[in-house]
């Protein structure tokens, strides 16, 4: 019997569960594979009630999951009553937030499920409860050294149909990018984009296209030396190993159709070098992938959603090709 996913529950004060519930409404049409949420049940069936979403919710384990999921959406409880007030966070319901994501783990780690896929949360909302870590994808691979030994560095990739994109330097201020641009870390990621590319996506040779920091690539040093000094050498190093590596190209040039179609995926040395393109193209469609990892995990590309939690407004489409994705990669 093929596994289920294991499928977080977010912040419950955000649109995760709305878009849960929407995702398996949609099961038959979106032809998905069978799921469970390690959540409330009571909350969940609370939010389908307020929002006129017919669903019917059956609490079960993740075994029987894949029986369940013909007939209800199978609810894996988190162990905790959950609040999730619309669009207004609820500290008290952090712990629970934390603990599904840990269960959805543990569950990949037991054999019970197939891979991850996680609702988004709110991390200021976490950080009074001890979160330690600057989002999921840093909590994953601490999840992962914890059960698998390791340690593990997550890589976090935006993907979509049209484009593949990572930002080699993530959560930090921009005035703090060059001086964490370093050639081991464009090399280890690198390293880790081609592997698993080739693992998950079964790429024979996948094909990395780096961009520069710099307008026009630095032209030349003119408009800065990061690329002379420590993208350039990144990339012969990666070509060294084996690895299909081409730039520094120029960032404001490297994202039309005709350029998209010479890589596989663009690596870039900042957040939103990378993220705005893929955000323009597929806002809708992309799925947040964590490389790196000895586990599976996927994600919808955005966030809680406050604003609009609750009004029935939430879009699951990014949530459907998040599942969609973890089934492809575990297949």
């Amino acid at each position: 019997m093929t596994l289920p996913l294991a499928l977080t529950q977010g912040d419950p004060s955000g649109i995760g569960p709305e878009l849960t519930l929407r995702a398996y409404a949609a099961r038959a049409v979106a032809a998905l594979p069978p799921f469970f949420v390690i959540a409330d049940p009571a909350q969940l069936a609370r939010v389908g009630q307020a929002l006129g979403i017919d669903v019917p919710i059956e609490t079960t384990t993740p075994a029987a999951a894949v029986a369940t999921f013909a007939r209800a959406l199978p609810v894996v409880p988190v162990g905790a009553a959950v609040r999730g007030d619309f669009g207004v966070p609820q500290p008290e319901d952090a712990a629970a937030t934390m603990r599904s994501i840990e269960a959805a783990v543990e569950s990949v780690v037991r054999g019970d499920a197939r891979a991850v896929v996680t609702n988004p949360i709110a991390k200021s909302v976490l950080y009074a409860a001890g979160f330690a870590h600057p989002g999921h994808t840093e909590f994953l691979g601490e999840l992962a050294t914890r059960h698998y030994g390791g340690p593990y560095r997550p890589v976090m990739m935006l993907w979509s149909d049209e484009l593949a994109v990572v930002p080699i330097t993530i959560h930090i201020p921009l005035v703090e990018a060059p001086r964490r641009l370093t050639r081991a870390l464009i090399v280890e990621t690198g390293e880790i984009v081609a592997r698993d590319l080739a693992l998950r996506f079964r790429l024979a040779k996948p094909r990395l296209a780096f961009s520069g920091l710099n307008p026009h690539a630095g032209e030349d040093g003119a408009l800065g030396r990061e690329e002379i000094d420590t993208i350039t050498p990144a990339i012969e190093a990666l070509r060294a190993k084996g690895i299909d590596a081409v730039g520094p190209l120029p960032a404001d040039t490297m994202f039309h159709k005709a350029a998209r179609a010479k890589y596989d995926v663009a690596l870039c040395p900042t957040h939103d070098q990378a993220l705005i393109p893929i955000k323009t193209l597929a806002f809708e469609r992309g799925v947040n992938v964590t490389l790196g990892l000895p586990f599976v995990r996927t994600s919808p590309d955005h966030g809680t959603a406050f604003d609009i939690a609750g009004k029935g407004l939430a879009d699951a489409t990014s949530l459907i090709e998040a599942i969609r994705l973890a089934a492809r990669m575990t297949a």
